[in-house]
């Protein structure tokens, strides 16, 4: 997707990821709603962004990011909402876990920080492996119908 200019409202406004954003273009960049988007960040899966004194939301970049992970997790992985929730949150623990291990300054703070972090990659591969086992079986079904249809157009046309 392309990248958006700087917002003129923003008045410069600027974050270590570089512009703000309005609701409308995260919509536009992100193909949801916005209803969505605020959906979101009611539930907790979308961290608020800033607001203007007006009240006028201004997204990061960060916000448009998780929100195309939370899409690759529902829309490529079939995750539910709270299947979303939970993938998000250890990607969240796992950015705090790289903060910390970069500020760590003993090898056995790293290496225990690396092994939690470790922990939390092979919670996420479950969860992918889980859908991949589910969809393995979900298309063997499908290959089972496919084929009674088939023996059926046989027997019909013997």
């Amino acid at each position: 997707m392309k990248s958006k200019e700087p917002l003129k409202s923003t008045k410069g406004r600027r974050d270590k990821m570089g512009e703000r954003y309005k609701i409308d273009d995260v919509a536009k960049e992100s193909g949801l709603t916005k209803r969505t988007i605020r959906y979101y960040e009611e539930i907790g899966v979308l961290p608020p962004p800033e607001r203007t004194e007006g009240g006028t939301r201004l997204y990061a970049r960060m916000h448009i990011e998780r929100l195309k992970q939370i899409i690759n997790a529902r829309d490529v992985l079939g995750f539910s909402l709270q299947e979303i929730i939970d993938f998000v949150a250890i990607r969240e623990e796992l950015i705090q876990h790289g903060d910390a291990y970069r500020k760590a300054e003993e090898a056995d703070q790293k290496r225990e920080k690396l092994l939690e972090a470790g922990q939390m990659v092979d919670k996420q591969l479950q969860m992918i492996d889980y859908k991949l086992e589910k969809m393995k079986e979900f298309r063997k079904e499908i290959e089972q119908l496919k084929k009674r249809v088939n023996v059926a157009l046989d027997q019909m046309n013997t």
